[in-house]
């Protein structure tokens, strides 16, 4: 049995459409740290209708599992920096900067795949999150990206011109 996920632990009522659990049409992404304490390891078995080119899963659907993965890495990183439990409060969030993915090979449909990301540096509220993507045991994508750290209830306000 896998323990809980950052997700379940940190935000159970997530609507997130990639990770959050409450949402009933989401991909309900599970990220959990690994044995090592350096990688945050996720597992997921795309569905049929997820399929782009045929035999083949979706590149956007690759992105959507990278952005969401690496950003529960990089807000794991700043727990485990910080010697705090993931929920713990005040909370920890993070939005994506700059998501960047690279296609190395066709990712088959039918296979599950399983993403491995880690924190490859940290600048003030910024970290550097390279993702892994493997089909089986073939690595298919590789996720190179930057996440912010902030606050939401302040992003969330100027996004719809409350700022003040």
């Amino acid at each position: 049995m896998h323990s809980p996920s950052l997700q379940d632990i940190k935000a159970p009522e997530g609507v997130c459409y990639g990770c959050g659990g409450a949402n009933p049409h989401g991909l309900h992404i599970k990220s959990r740290w690994d044995e090592d304490r350096i990688h945050v390891i996720a597992e997921y078995q795309p569905e049929p209708h997820y399929t782009g080119w045929p035999d083949l899963v979706y590149g956007g659907l690759i992105a959507m599992l990278v952005d969401c993965h690496s950003n529960w890495t990089a807000m794991a990183y700043h727990y485990q920096a910080e010697h705090r439990e993931p929920g713990s409060l005040p909370r920890i969030d993070c939005v994506t900067g700059n998501l960047g993915i690279t296609f190395i090979k066709p990712t088959p449909m039918g296979v599950p795949l399983t993403l491995r990301a880690r924190v490859d540096g940290t600048v003030g509220r910024k970290s550097r999150v390279v993702c892994e993507v493997y089909a089986g045991d073939v690595l298919t994508a590789i996720g190179d990206s930057l996440f912010v750290r902030v606050d939401t209830a302040q992003l969330a306000a100027a996004a719809h011109g409350r700022e003040g």
